[in-house]
């Protein structure tokens, strides 16, 4: 149980742990990491980072975030770069330019982004959302790339919210 045979510690071991920004605290200026980011007060300014971005409830980033991986439950205004994941959570408010590999909304997530979706082969295609309450309906452009139809197929809002 306490044998001598543990390897010592070194500095590099703790370089893969989560960084945080605590509520209250404000932060004017960039970031670069290899660790995950959470972010819980106030950043004016970039975040560079390999790993994940959270945004929590309170959170606020105003600049450009570039990451794999992000949650977002706070606000966002700028340009957001997520090569992987993006999970915006029912109390996200999101404004600016997105792109993103794959987009998960929560009912109630305000989503008034100009949108990127990187697609099979490295194709991108860009979707403009403007509501208010980004209730994760897809526009008709998402429901065109998903079904393969042509964009002279006219479809109502509320027919493109009834595919998934």
């Amino acid at each position: 149980m306490f044998s001598d045979n543990k390897k010592p510690r070194t500095m590099n071991e703790t370089a893969g742990q989560p960084n945080r920004i605590e509520k209250n605290t404000r932060i004017k200026g960039d970031i670069i990491s290899e660790a995950d980011f959470r972010i819980d007060g106030k950043l004016d300014g970039n975040v560079k980072t390999s790993g994940k971005v959270v945004i929590g409830k309170d959170g606020y980033i105003h600049g450009k975030v570039e990451c794999v991986n992000a949650d977002i439950e706070g606000n966002f205004n700028g340009e957001l770069q997520v090569s992987n994941l993006l999970a915006l959570k029912a109390s996200a408010v999101i404004e600016g330019t997105v792109t993103v590999s794959k987009l998960a909304v929560e009912p109630g997530a305000t989503f008034n982004a100009s949108c990127s979706m990187k697609g099979k082969g490295g194709l991108t295609s860009s979707n403009q959302t403007s509501s208010s309450s980004g209730q994760g309906q897809p526009s008709q452009s998402d429901k065109n790339i998903k079904s393969g139809s042509s964009a002279s197929n006219p479809t109502t809002r509320s027919e493109a919210a009834k595919i998934s």
